[in-house]
């Protein structure tokens, strides 16, 4: 989503760092270029207008660093200024002692509140909840049956009630939970196409009825300023909490959330970065800042190895590597956990100074490797050295490839394993030279 963005800026740092001193001229140079590139990424108007005023004051008037060239400052000054655009710290979702606890999603229709309302129930169980999802939105043609299917694939309880008067079905929703000793409540309401008089005085009645413990806006990230305009008149009649950013990973510019937080004031707290029902993470800040400005996301490629990793599968897999007996099943092991953690090519967008230098990941090739391993025996992956001819042209014609695209997985396999043997001896300058995050072993 932040793809141009992070490409103007970037461009912007290089012209300001490959100079040794930066004048007044050069700044309000490159404070033009960023306000383009916010413009472009349709940022509010008055968040550029205060972000660019913010980050040239600084830039013209800080003492400079002596570790840091004028251009490094300035670098350093608009990350700082970019994490306090989106929010400075995390915000965390916080419950109370009571039991259950309620959350209430609001939005408008479209924004992808009913997946949010079952993605929030997958995370919060994961932290040990047992969640109750309550479906309130009475007004949209299968609304309901998409949040129990939703539930039927998670296999998390939904809760629809009787009749068709959304305050009614929360609160019996509420009082479900309690017979069910389900602890946390999450309510899903409807929205609407656009804000209007009838959908605020229904969140408004919900929310005196169940007296959630968190309102949090669910804000579609495509629709830009449209988005925003809706979360600022939401926080004045309803006063949600946070926002829930749907659609992150879409192809739209992102001016949303870099403007949600300055224009309504509430922090985003949860961004969800794919269709799977486990794609909803704890917004940081300070990360996606670094993202956007092109230094990577190394703590997040950390978490993400750690939550795909298979602690016991690792340990044997690093042992039999220890005795040099590395298999193409662990290959195809490896190849796994790297799509858990959403494919190479968002792994090489958190690693810093790959992002718009890295070629374009083909996630295909990944399958295709898949499905070559796959049609081999399992004499052939644990000793591909009796692959033979006639076995390669079977194997080929059993994953759909040729016989010189197993050859060259064959080829790359064999390279890998010897340069591994050589990182596991003893005193060799290898060894260690290729880290991975814990949990992954380095396939390559």
């Amino acid at each position: 989503m932040f793809q141009n963005l992070s490409d103007r800026l970037q461009a912007v740092f290089k012209n300001l760092t490959g100079k040794g001193a930066l004048s007044e001229a050069d700044v309000d140079a490159a404070m033009r270029e960023i306000r383009m590139a916010l413009l472009e990424a349709d940022v509010n108007f008055r968040v550029v207008k205060e972000f660019v005023a913010q980050v040239r004051e600084r830039a013209i008037g800080q003492d400079l660093s002596k570790s840091l060239t004028p251009g490094q400052m300035v670098v350093r000054i608009v990350l700082e200024e970019m994490v306090s655009l989106l929010g400075g710290t995390e915000a965390r979702l916080v419950l109370s002692n009571r039991i259950p606890n309620v959350v209430m999603l609001v939005g408008l229709q479209g924004s992808g509140k009913t997946t949010a309302t079952a993605k929030l129930a997958s995370y919060l169980r994961k932290q040990g909840k047992r969640p109750l999802m309550v479906a309130c939105d009475v007004y949209r043609p299968a609304a309901i049956d998409q949040l129990e299917a939703l539930g039927r694939e998670l296999d998390i309880p939904v809760y629809r009630g009787e009749g068709s008067d959304p305050v009614a079905i929360a609160k019996a929703g509420v009082k479900y939970a309690i017979a069910e000793m389900r602890d946390v409540v999450i309510v899903d309401t409807a929205g609407r196409l656009h804000v209007d008089e009838e959908m605020m005085d229904e969140a408004a009645r919900i929310k005196a009825a169940v007296k959630p413990d968190q309102i949090l806006m669910v804000v579609d990230a495509m629709t830009g300023q449209d988005a925003v305009n809706a979360a600022s008149a939401f926080a004045e009649r309803v006063q949600f909490d946070a926002v829930i950013v749907s659609k992150l990973d879409g192809d739209a510019r992102g001016g949303a959330a870099l403007s949600v937080k300055s224009v309504t004031g509430k922090p985003i707290m949860f961004a969800s970065m794919g269709e799977k029902l486990d794609a909803l993470a704890a917004f940081h800040p300070d990360r996606m800042a670094k993202r956007i400005l092109g230094m990577g996301d190394v703590v997040s490629l950390i978490e993400r190895a750690q939550e795909a990793a298979d602690e016991t599968l690792a340990a044997d897999t690093e042992e039999r590597l220890r005795k040099g007996e590395f298999t193409l099943d662990d290959f195809r092991t490896q190849l796994k956990q790297i799509k858990k953690m959403g494919g190479l090519g968002s792994l090489v967008q958190m690693m810093p100074g790959m992002k718009g230098t890295a070629p374009d990941v083909d996630e295909s090739q990944l399958d295709r490797v898949d499905a070559i391993i796959s049609s081999m025996t399992i004499a052939e992956r644990a000793k591909p050295q009796i692959i033979s001819g006639p076995r390669r042209a079977r194997i080929a014609s059993g994953a759909g490839v040729t016989v010189f695209d197993v050859n060259q997985l064959l080829k790359q396999f064999a390279q890998a394993r010897k340069l591994m043997k050589q990182m596991q001896k003893p005193g060799s300058k290898k060894r260690g030279r290729f880290q991975l995050p814990p949990g992954m072993q380095n396939p390559f």
